[in-house]
Parts: C-alpha cells; sequence; structure tokens
C-alpha cells in the first residue's frame, strides 16, 4: 500500500539506495533488507502489530483507540496516527515525494 514507507520511516527502518533496511524493529526472520514493494504492513498483523505497540509506548490511550480485529482498519488508524503526529508542511512535501 501507498503508506507503507511512511510507516517503515516511522518505525526506524533506514532507506538505502533501493531497499529498507531494519535492525530487528519489526520481526522478519533472516532477512533484514527489503524492497518497497516487499514492506507488508498493510498485509501482515506480524508487521503492523511492532508499530501499533511503538504508539501505545507513546500513548497508552491512543495505542488502544488504534487496535482493532479488522487489520485494514488498524493499518489505516496507524497512518492516521502517524499523519497527525507529522507537521503538516512535511507531510505534504512526503507526500509529494513518496506517493508518486
Amino acid at each position: 500500500m501507498k503508506y507503507n514507507k511512511l510507516i517503515a520511516e516511522f518505525m526506524g527502518m533506514e532507506y538505502l539506495p533501493n531497499e529498507w533496511v531494519t535492525d530487528g524493529v519489526i520481526e522478519t526472520g533472516e532477512k533484514n533488507q527489503f524492497q518497497t514493494e516487499e514492506l507488508i504492513f498493510h498485509a501482515s498483523w506480524d508487521w503492523l502489530m511492532p508499530v501499533v505497540r511503538k504508539i501505545e509506548n507513546e500513548n497508552e490511550l491512543i495505542g488502544a483507540h488504534i487496535l482493532s480485529t479488522d487489520r485494514d482498519k488498524t493499518y489505516k488508524e496507524v497512518v492516521r496516527f502517524i499523519k497527525d503526529q507529522a507537521c503538516h508542511i512535511e507531510l505534504q512535501e512526503w507526500e509529494k515525494d513518496n506517493l508518486s
């Protein structure tokens, strides 16, 4: 989905030339480098739940509000939370650079 890069940045994943690198924040097995299309926050609870936990650690009430039994709804709430935390101008620039 189009906001997986936003979530990857929020989670502290680093973008090197042509791939995202995680240092264990997301449990991905043996692999720690991913192409953008391999980011699966939108499709995997294993990827999405560490994001919810990070949000919950920052603010328990918001974290509890974000979690749903519906993964798509949780994904959308995570994106909304991250977007709300970003400066409006920075987010517009990010979307222009990353959603084209």
